[in-house]
């Protein structure tokens, strides 16, 4: 393949090699090489018809800050960028860049945003989805999400968004729902794909979506990162300009979102119950009045979220997600593992939970020493109130409530919470956060009871108990990632690369030929035309002989008048009608 520049790749490696580690480690499996020897000069020649009829057109109708953070992120028209070039330059705005393969999980997803790294699906969509594919891909990334991120008030809401998305509890369907959605994207993006496995796969999102039940805080802000940082619109509703990834990626929806045909609708906490569909053009876009405005909603939602609300809710939202969670007591203890069971009272307060297999207690997201995952494996339980008939929670007793209370080491004492847990044993140590509060106390030959339901056996070794009159927040993942040593899953469906035959390679082979011609202004017109006789009978490869048009446009020759008849014929009589005109109006002077 035809390099473009060269490459130091000693310093190619350092870049990397500094970005990831900014990144915790449990992201470090999404992350991958950048196969830029992997695109085609016809990949090359689809990004810059791309980028050519973008940037021309959404000088009018993308925000301001779009055309000149092409500039800042270094993004040319002319061929794909680099990882490590987009890095050099883009950490001068305090952001990084990671190529991905694919879809992510959402939550890892957001989890980037929040450590200031854009995923980049290193992936180009197939000239046969020139105009938009439900896959992402370097195009929707790159092009869409890099410029727009040098704007600094849009670049601390997608900060904020990631930290906070990050957050969201997930239900057991979502992770099902992602699944299938990516599974869709990479079938749909292989030419090679049977169209009824692409049926059968549209069919199963469906069916998914149909039997979902309520959607989770992650759904919800799906939805929000959707109509806001992929498909927004910015400005008034008559006169809206484009700041969404999806649309500034898509010459297809970028065109058709401002016509009439798309209703333009007020930003707001709304926009969270509003879902999407990524196979179909989007039928209604919200549009803010200006970034500000997304912060607003953005914490106007997060306000809902049990990370700010904890209570017995957010103890239920771990449990259905099925998955990693963390709760957090008022003292300020977080207890993160899988929640499989939660009590509450007759006013619906949880007065006990329960974690099962390995669990991890925290303090300001720092694990407590000896409190890890493996002295925890088989999971964690502690009552959450203030004892009965005492006005006092604990966490606020001074050392002389303390001992009127009977809670000091080496007491056997039987604490009765207010909503019916006992808590019968000898006191061995405590633990106390910052402010001098009990956060943490160990028994031995310990019983804990809820009525006749024995929830602790002495027989199972030291009892910890949590100390905390309320849960205060409630959140997807844990406390501590590095010290609990959380991985995430790479997915298991890799995106499908695509095998070109003999004859697609001699193709890509006569895209160089001219590439090569143009990058160094040396215009070969016979050669020009042999490679034209080739083709032009393939109105498949429309994007080459627009290519060949231009040089000969560029030279003056009359063969231009052969191959623009046949560039003619094809609007009237090709699929690719309208991608050929616009191509076409792109070269009038």
């Amino acid at each position: 393949m035809f390099i473009f520049t060269t490459i130091n790749f000693d310093y190619l490696i350092m870049v990397k090699d500094s970005v990831l580690n900014k990144l915790p480690k449990h992201l470090h499996v999404f992350t991958q090489e950048q196969p830029y020897d992997s695109y085609t000069p016809k990949n090359q020649a689809v990004w810059r018809y791309i980028m050519r009829k973008s940037t021309n057109y959404l000088k009018n109708v993308a925000h301001k800050s779009y055309l000149e953070g092409l500039k800042k992120t270094g993004i040319s028209v002319e061929y794909i960028p680099k990882m490590e070039g987009m890095n050099r330059i883009l950490k001068d705005i305090g952001w990084h860049a990671v190529a991905v393969d694919g879809f992510i999980p959402p939550n890892a997803f957001m989890e980037f945003q929040a450590y200031n790294t854009l995923v980049i699906a290193s992936d180009i969509r197939t000239a046969e989805h020139i105009e938009y594919t439900p896959a992402p891909d370097i195009v929707h990334e790159a092009a869409g999400h890099a410029p727009i991120i040098a704007n600094p008030e849009y670049a601390e809401y997608l900060r904020r968004f990631g930290e906070i998305g990050s957050k969201a509890i997930s239900s057991a369907k979502d992770y099902e729902l992602y699944e299938a959605i990516r599974h869709l994207s990479i079938i749909k993006e292989n030419p090679n794909t049977p169209e009824k496995d692409i049926i059968e796969a549209e069919k199963q999102i469906e069916e998914i979506t149909v039997n979902i039940g309520e959607p989770s805080e992650m759904a919800k802000i799906r939805n929000l990162h959707w109509w806001t940082v992929e498909y927004g619109l910015i400005g008034s509703l008559k006169n809206p300009k484009i700041y969404g990834a999806g649309l500034l990626s898509s010459i297809g929806e970028s065109d058709w979102c401002m016509s009439d045909q798309v209703k333009k609708i007020p930003y707001s906490i709304e926009a969270a119950n509003v879902a999407f569909d990524i196979t179909k053009p989007q039928p209604h876009l919200f549009v803010t009045p200006n970034f500000a405005h997304l912060s607003f909603v953005l914490e106007e939602f997060a306000d809902t979220m049990a990370l700010r609300n904890g209570g017995l809710k957010g103890v239920e939202k771990l449990i259905d997600s099925q998955n990693l969670g963390t709760i957090e007591l008022n003292t300020g203890i977080q207890i993160s593992g899988k929640f499989t069971r939660v009590i509450d009272d007759e006013n619906y307060h949880p007065i006990y939970f329960q974690t099962t297999g390995k669990t991890a207690l925290a303090y300001k997201n720092k694990q407590i020493i000896g409190h890890g995952k493996n002295y925890h494996k088989d999971g964690f339980g502690s009552p959450v109130g203030k004892l009965k008939g005492i006005n006092l929670a604990i966490e606020d007793m001074s050392p002389t409530d303390l001992e009127a209370y009977g809670i000091y080491e080496g007491k056997t004492t039987t604490l009765n919470f207010k909503g019916g847990i006992t808590v019968t044993g000898e006191i061995i140590t405590g633990k106390r956060n910052l402010q001098g509060k009990i956060i943490l106390i160990s028994f031995k030959n310990c019983t804990v009871k809820y009525g006749d339901e024995i929830l602790f056996h002495p027989d199972w070794g030291i009892y910890d108990m949590a100390v905390g009159a309320e849960i205060v927040s409630a959140f997807s993942g844990v406390a501590d990632p590095d010290n609990y040593g959380l991985e995430f899953k790479a997915p298991k469906e890799k995106t499908h690369k695509i095998v070109y035959s003999d004859k697609e390679k001699e193709i890509h082979f006569l895209y160089q030929k001219v590439r090569k011609m143009r990058e160094n202004n040396n215009i070969d017109v016979t050669e020009l035309m042999n490679i034209f006789n080739q083709i032009n009978k393939n109105d498949k490869e429309w994007l080459l002989v627009l290519e060949i048009y231009e040089l000969l446009l560029k030279e003056n020759r009359n063969e231009k008048n052969e191959v623009l008849n046949q560039l003619n014929n094809w609007i009237a009589t090709s699929n690719y009608g309208n991608l050929i005109e616009d191509g076409l109006t792109l070269l009038k002077p």
